[in-house]
């Protein structure tokens, strides 16, 4: 083992991811690979989205990652007349103060679910913007802090499209991830309907983390080490991407960062301070997958979105691997 990351500190971080993960899988059955990713997601400090169909745990899964963890959970439900005063706040006149005096919206939690955002008005889905950027919120000129840690938890459904508006690039470009859960297991599926919950309210989970271990974590992310030769991979992988035929335009250099980013949460999730080729491709379609656009547009979201992901296998398949 490196010293890039003090062995004390590797240690009290794997045992902090250990019950983080151990929490979360009381709750969510048989998705032992999504609350990895989410685990991930969570230590780089980034955001997820996740498409897929209702009912298959989305909700759950934020709030029992919330609920692990010593936080504050919000959930707005996106609609079409929501305004983005409704999500970020607004200022409101005070007779007592004589003044205007902010009233936070539900964005200043720690662990925030947009639930169906595509449902919203790209007005209201650009309130986001800034806060998934900075962590902050400008009104009226001044800025409000949302605290840390901050995680947007957004859903959507990637079937149906009627009387939604699909998130424009930059805002897909602030997610970390893109994930899907998928249909559980026969055996998984057998578990929950034993238990008598129907609803995500119902979760009772016990914080297993406090907001500094998160944040200790985080802060780790950084010190984990990244060889020139995985840069160099992660670059060529990057590139690949921007002379392919089947995309309207490549991954970003936001992208290849926050495909080095997660590379060195995974890592630090797995109980290592340093990144493994392993790792880049293990994130590759989940971090660039909803960055690219295919050249020709499809009637079916569902397909096009396939169409990208396939694209995408077949590159990081033929990138050679670090010598």
């Amino acid at each position: 083992m490196s010293d890039f990351v003090a062995s004390s500190a590797l240690a009290e971080s794997q045992q902090a991811v250990d019950r983080l993960r151990a929490a979360m899988q009381r709750t969510i059955k048989g998705k032992d690979d999504v609350i990895e990713q989410v685990l991930v997601c969570l230590v780089a400090g980034g955001h997820v989205l996740i498409e897929d169909l209702p009912g298959l745990g989305k909700t759950s899964l934020a709030y029992a990652l919330a609920r692990s963890m010593d936080c504050a959970f919000s959930r707005v439900q996106f609609t079409s007349d929501l305004l983005p005063s409704d999500v970020t706040g607004v200022a409101i006149y005070d007779e007592r103060e004589h003044a205007f005096v902010f009233k936070p919206g539900p964005v200043f939690a720690n662990v925030v679910l947009a639930d169906e955002i595509n449902r919203a008005t790209p007005k209201t889905q650009s309130a986001l913007l800034e806060v998934m950027d900075r962590a902050r919120v400008t009104v009226d000129g001044v800025s409000h802090a949302v605290g840390a840690p901050f995680m947007v938890f957004a859903t959507q459904n990637p079937v149906d499209y009627e009387g939604t508006f699909p998130l424009p690039e930059s805002q897909m470009d602030r997610f970390l991830m893109r994930l899907h859960m998928g249909y559980p297991q026969a055996q998984d599926e057998l578990e929950i309907l034993r238990t008598a919950r129907t609803g995500y309210d119902a979760i009772a989970v016990n914080a297993v983390v406090t907001k500094a271990e998160v944040l200790k974590l985080q802060s780790l992310v950084a010190q984990v080490f990244v060889e020139d030769s995985v840069l160099d991979y992660i670059l060529r992988i990057v590139t690949a991407t921007r002379t392919e035929a089947e995309f309207k335009a490549g991954v970003s250099v936001r992208g290849g960062l926050a495909l080095r980013t997660a590379a060195q949460a995974r890592a630090l999730v797995l109980g290592r301070d340093f990144v493994l080729p392993q790792d880049v491709r293990a994130l590759a379609a989940a971090t660039l997958t909803h960055r690219l656009t295919p050249l020709r547009h499809m009637s079916n979201a569902l397909e096009e979105r396939r169409a990208v992901a396939a694209a995408l296998q077949r590159i990081v398949a033929n990138v050679a691997w670090p010598a």
